[in-house]
């Protein structure tokens, strides 16, 4: 299948969408609490209306299932949805640490066929179609040489490291402070750390394009019980998330298998 249109409205889309949360992180932003306490602010609902208004202009008759939009249950009965988190990160946006993203899939029969993350802030966009390999800024992404750290590197909330669920790793590994899930998912799928692992509860919108970067980098991506991702379901929610680098050590990639699901 060629996806070059979708791919190219995506990349446009969502460079605009990011030049305009820069234009709110230097002019001013409102936040506000949602009902679980975390932050939504002006800038997420701005990226929202952006995406939303070009990506279904275009492609009226697929679904839509974003952070920051009311579900509808609609999205069940189409072929081809755009799952979307306009901004992974706002606490790192609200703060002004460039660790935060948009992430966009458009997903096929419950699996990613294209995906952007992009990071407004180092100007860093990646994206992929199935079975077209990773790009880096459209270049395409050589295959990873295996790294030359002493320690492989893992993507970790603070908090989950604070209370010490993954203290086995300490010893063996180089921690990574995980802000914002997809940007290190996409840091992971172009090789500049080796794992990422959470045993929290995440949404579809937070993995979707992940993983699909990770796929067409030779990495793996399952739940935290170490189940195959699928998208658009009824619950858009996962318990915890393992991904591997195609670097990453296998005695790494085992303590993970046996760590995530005791955990979670």
């Amino acid at each position: 299948m060629d996806w070059t249109q979708e791919l190219e409205l995506l990349e446009g889309t969502i460079r605009a969408a990011g030049a305009e949360a820069l234009r709110l992180a230097d002019d001013g932003f409102e936040t506000i609490k949602k009902s679980d306490q975390s932050p939504v602010t002006s800038a997420d609902l701005a990226v929202n209306r952006i995406l939303h208004t070009h990506l279904l202009s275009v492609f009226p008759h697929d679904g839509w299932l974003s952070e920051e939009s009311p579900d509808d249950a609609v999205r069940l009965q189409k072929d081809r949805v755009w799952v979307v988190d306009p901004i992974d990160g706002t606490k790192a946006f609200i703060n002004k640490v460039p660790e935060f993203c948009i992430s966009v899939a458009l997903i096929e029969h419950g699996q990613p066929i294209v995906a952007v993350i992009y990071n407004p802030s180092t100007k860093e966009l990646l994206s992929a179609t199935r079975g077209g390999g990773l790009r880096l800024n459209r270049k395409l992404v050589d295959s990873l040489q295996p790294n030359t750290r002493q320690q492989p590197v893992i993507g970790l909330s603070s908090w989950e490291r604070q209370i010490g669920r993954f203290a086995a790793l300490e010893a063996t590994t180089q921690y990574r402070p995980m802000l914002s899930i997809a940007w290190s998912l996409a840091l992971m799928a172009c090789g500049h750390i080796d794992a990422v692992a959470t045993c929290e509860p995440e949404n579809e919108w937070d993995v979707a394009a992940g993983v699909l970067l990770i796929n067409e980098a030779g990495g793996t991506i399952t739940d935290g019980s170490g189940q195959p991702l699928t998208f658009n379901r009824p619950t858009p929610r996962y318990r915890g998330i393992i991904a591997t680098s195609p670097c990453c050590p296998d005695s790494l990639a085992q303590e993970l298998s046996r760590l995530v699901p005791a955990s979670g």
